[in-house]
């Protein structure tokens, strides 16, 4: 072999080695994949030291209220806009769970397919109704997401009429819905006006109001607003006596935050300035990044 050919096969080796070298390094450096029945693969969070707020709002059992489409997108607009929060928006309750997530069927089964869990979040947005999708370990796992955790829950309008056959989530939320009067204006009390967000609230609101059951009691909840018991009709305040009549309240449930509201019937209350800025409070308030007195109602 001539001197110069052979210089050319050596270079031609050399190359030939750093290339494989190199793949061989790349493929160490890669994330390895997923392996049968293994833990799924994690991908780099694009949303790293961002507050996550889990919206669900899974109907399948009970009423399709005509505001959760733009519920929905005015929660996740309130995040974008004022930077406090990321939202990822759901239909089904399928991340409400501390189990790995990962795919079915022929393409997907025993796959990752970037589905978070609960462990991933730090509140959820509950705009559900009915008696819900959710299995006994996911209930477990809600349950003990706020409690345990310490993270939040914040109850949309149909949060009480949720979950009727699961006591422990209408002690999680405060109470069940007994009934609801119709939609119209109605005089409102601001019970708590140093709850952020709380000030400004109308003393009248056009919206649909429940009045609630057990486990709902007074002194199980902080009351932020009430209805005004005495501009109710007689056949109103007679289904609560007592005038006790909250619609927007927060409590603790062991070490997580409780906020519910039940202002959000119609869609146009999403649109006003004032109940936005009650819901984006509540949100903050649940998530940990502001503080405020929720002793209960004496």
């Amino acid at each position: 072999m001539k001197a110069s050919n052979k210089t050319v096969w050596l270079a031609a080796l050399a190359i030939a080695a750093s290339l494989a070298a190199n793949s061989v390094a790349a493929q160490s450096a890669s994330p390895p994949a997923a392996q049968a029945g293994g833990p799924p693969r994690q991908m780099p969070d694009p949303y790293a030291g961002k507050k996550k707020l889990l919206v669900v709002a899974d109907v399948q059992s009970g009423f399709h209220h005509d505001s959760i489409n733009h519920a929905m997108a005015t929660i996740e607009q309130m995040g974008r806009e004022s930077g406090f929060y990321v939202s990822f928006l759901r239909t089904d309750s399928q991340l409400i769970t501390k189990d790995p997530i990962v795919g079915r069927g022929a393409r997907y089964a025993g796959r990752p397919i970037n589905a978070k869990n609960l462990d991933y979040f730090d509140a959820i947005f509950f705009l559900g109704s009915g008696e819900g999708t959710l299995s006994a370990k996911q209930k477990a796992d809600l349950l003990a997401f706020v409690h345990d955790d310490g993270k939040g829950f914040i109850g949309g309008h149909a949060a009480t009429i949720a979950f009727y056959d699961w006591p422990e989530y209408g002690e999680m939320i405060g109470g069940f819905m007994d009934g609801e009067y119709q939609v119209a204006p109605t005089a409102l009390i601001v019970q708590d006006p140093k709850f952020p967000g709380a000030a400004k609230a109308p003393v009248v609101m056009a919206d649909q109001f429940p009045y609630l059951k057990a486990p709902y009691a007074k002194g199980k909840v902080h009351t932020i607003i009430r209805l005004d018991p005495s501009k109710l009709k007689p056949e109103q305040l007679a289904k609560r006596p007592d005038g006790d009549f909250p619609i927007v309240w927060a409590k603790t449930y062991g070490k997580g935050r409780v906020y519910v509201s039940s202002i959000g019937h119609l869609e146009e209350r999403w649109d006003d300035p004032v109940v936005r800025q009650l819901y984006l409070e509540g949100i903050k308030w649940a998530l940990g990044l502001t503080q405020a007195d929720v002793t209960p109602d004496h």
